[in-house]
């Protein structure tokens, strides 16, 4: 197996796994659909990386982060829904990438690309998605508890601006990172339906947690080796394999 192809693949299944994880806590918290706008956010910066030939992962996480601090300066100024924000920002955003990128570069950026991920872009990849792993498991009972009462966070010492702020950090990197194999389109996809997997066949939330990793690393695996067996596009083949799970879990769970 040529040493490239099995940095895709591990990459592969430590972002598809940590986007589940990420998942679990957006569908407990009923936040998934912010993911898909938040993604065309990050499509100017794509763009940019793509015309001055610089690793898109980069660009889309500059945008994508200057993005979220501004989002988040939006929502605490206005108390305006994040979705709502977010879905302002990304209509503009995905005009302006529509400007300057050519129809080769735009397919790129939709639909993603991992051929072109190395071994520098695959272990870096790898160290950013264990440190969101592990930032995640350290906040996830805290936004879990401001998600079912702000009240009762407040009450209980929780810093509502501080792990709101963490909580979408956490989102844009994952996002950032998705864009490479999935596309700017496709990375709700990502942390979705490994999440809604789960959900239909766990019986607790030790079981929906670890579901939604597993689900997450399963995804990402076959739908890369699929890529190496087919020559077609990876991006697409992981969300139809994570979809595929999904249509399973239906006929499988419990009643």
């Amino acid at each position: 197996m040529p040493i490239n192809f099995l940095i895709q693949l591990i990459t592969g299944t430590f972002v598809g796994g940590v986007a589940g994880y990420l998942g679990s806590l957006m569908l407990s918290r009923k936040m998934t659909i912010v993911v898909d706008p938040l993604s065309h956010l990050a499509l100017p910066g794509v763009a940019l990386a793509l015309i001055f030939g610089k690793d898109i992962s980069l660009g889309a996480f500059l945008f994508l982060f200057f993005g979220t601090i501004l989002i988040w300066l939006i929502e605490q100024k206005t108390k305006l829904p994040i979705e709502t924000i977010i879905a302002i920002l990304f209509s503009v955003s995905l005009a302006i990438t529509f400007l300057f990128l050519s129809e080769q570069e735009i397919e790129e950026a939709l639909v993603g690309d991992i051929s072109k991920i190395g071994t520098l872009e695959g272990v870096f990849t790898i160290l950013v998605c264990l440190f969101i792993f592990f930032l995640i498991q350290k906040i996830y009972s805290k936004l879990l508890l401001i998600s079912i009462s702000e009240d009762l966070a407040k009450s209980q010492g929780i810093s509502l601006k501080k792990f709101q702020f963490l909580y979408l950090l956490s989102i844009s990197v994952i996002v950032a990172l998705g864009v490479k194999f999935v596309g700017g389109l496709l990375v709700a996809g990502l942390t979705a339906l490994p999440s809604a997997t789960a959900r239909n066949l766990s019986k607790n939330l030790k079981e929906y947690f670890l579901g939604s990793i597993i689900f997450g690393v399963f995804s990402g695996l076959f739908g890369i080796l699929l890529f190496k067996i087919t020559h077609f596009s990876a991006g697409p083949l992981i969300i139809l394999t994570s979809a595929l799970l999904f249509l399973i879990s239906l006929i499988f769970k419990p009643r």
